[in-house]
């Protein structure tokens, strides 16, 4: 560890994490181990400054384990209120789903409806592991996940149903073309970005930034792209055979899984956006209404291809393109996320939590892969222990942030429990 202090007085902060220890003439290695932040198991452990402390270049060494190192004792966890959504609102999705499913197998039939999820779930997986990959520097809770992908396959697809029924029942016609441009992107849209908004309403504390918002976003997108594939595969089956089902799926399944993803990303961008400037809210619903709006043109547009001009032309020339865009965007803002969890965990090393050293193995992707493969040299392969030292970090630097804005009040909570198992998963990595 290095020597611990206050900031600096160039570098002004609204939150100032506690000091993690006494000045360096004061400091000692006995002094460490008996830390009031260190369990009690882990105190007459040996006192290593840091697993990654080293003069010259970044080669952590492997201290030798006659024995395999302690379990983790229990330790406190961060705040969960205000983390996930409320157990009603999967109440809400079971009772609309069981409506989804009469409708498939009164509308469909059971045997068409089943062909079409299972070929659903092919593109629903690939969506999935591509927004995973967004999501693996801070992962979200499990449970919103889940969350998120319900409401876009349940409640914006049934919700858009119901919608467009009354659309029609109240008009007497169907115009196809108008309601591929206009309506669909309209109303799809808006029950998506719902999703998104309610997600931000009941687990604010889990939405950090804009990162946040288009994994989200990206999920909805998900859930709603597998449902009406299920529609859309089934009805091809039924009029088409497999002849038409095989050119639908290679066009919606393999050809395009990512729209829905791409445009309900856009609304969950900009709610991103307002909750990293604590905008409340307000703002935030303002910010989601102006990303909803990007959706609807690029959702019309995206239709208007496929519906009145060249789709392969304009698939290639445009929408190609598009989708490049959105992969060098999604880049941008993970090195952006990155960048702030190295600058928080950087104002906790100024205050003696961490070393530089461990600072650039857990805020930098190469630093990780190098943390990991030094954990499984050690007696016993510690790799898990790595993982949850690198995750308890990345979330200690996201607390600091929403800190730092005063927009959660349950910050100090959460940095104490993170401080305390960040502390307690290095003494057990260290251990003999």
């Amino acid at each position: 560890m290095s020597s611990g202090g206050p900031f600096p007085p160039q570098q002004p902060s609204p939150y100032t994490p506690p000091p993690a220890q006494q000045p360096a003439s004061e400091y000692s290695a006995q002094q460490y181990a008996q830390s009031r932040y260190t369990p009690p198991q882990f105190s007459q452990q040996p006192a290593y400054a840091s697993a990654l402390a080293q003069p010259a270049h970044y080669a952590p060494p492997a201290p030798v384990a006659p024995s395999p190192a302690p379990s983790l004792p229990s330790l406190p966890v961060p705040a969960k209120k205000g983390r996930t959504v409320s157990i009603w609102l999967f109440g809400i999705l079971g009772f609309l789903l069981l409506g989804l499913i009469g409708y498939f197998v009164w509308a469909l039939g059971a045997v068409a409806s089943g062909v079409g999820m299972a070929l659903a779930l092919i593109p629903l997986a690939i969506v999935f592991l591509g927004v995973r990959l967004i999501d693996r520097w801070e992962p979200e809770p499990k449970r919103i996940v889940f969350f998120a992908i319900a409401w876009g396959a349940i409640a914006a697809i049934g919700l858009t149903l119901l919608v467009d029924l009354g659309l029609t029942l109240l008009v007497g016609f169907r115009d196809d073309a108008m309601t591929a441009v206009i309506q669909a992107p309209i109303v799809e849209e808006f029950w998506k970005g719902l999703g998104v908004f309610v997600i931000y309403l009941t687990a604010r504390r889990a939405f950090d930034g804009p990162v946040d918002g288009v994994v989200y976003g990206a999920l909805v997108g998900a859930g709603f792209a597998f449902t009406e594939n299920i529609q859309y595969f089934a009805i091809s089956l039924i009029e088409g055979g497999g002849e038409q089902l095989t050119v639908t799926f290679i066009l919606r399944g393999l050809l395009s899984p990512f729209a829905h993803t791409m445009f309900t990303a856009l609304t969950g961008f900009a709610i991103g956006l307002a909750a990293r400037r604590h905008a409340g809210a307000g703002g935030a619903l303002g910010a989601g209404l102006v990303g909803m709006l990007g959706a609807i043109l690029l959702h019309g547009f995206w239709n208007g291809s496929a519906t009145f001009a060249d789709f392969f032309g304009l698939y290639f020339t445009l929408q190609v393109p598009l989708f490049i865009g959105f992969i060098i965007a999604v880049i941008a803002l993970r090195r952006e996320e990155a960048r702030v969890t190295r600058l928080r965990l950087g104002d906790y090393a100024a205050a003696g939590w961490f070393t530089p050293e461990e600072v650039t193995m857990l805020a930098t992707p190469a630093g990780r892969k190098t943390g990991l493969r030094w954990a499984a040299s050690l007696r016993g392969d510690r790799r898990p222990l790595m993982r949850e030292f690198i995750r308890d970090s990345t979330a200690l630097a996201a607390v600091r942030q929403r800190a730092m804005t005063g927009r959660d009040p349950l910050a100090a909570e959460d940095e104490r429990a993170l401080l305390i198992r960040t502390r307690a998963t290095r003494a057990a990595l260290l251990a003999y």
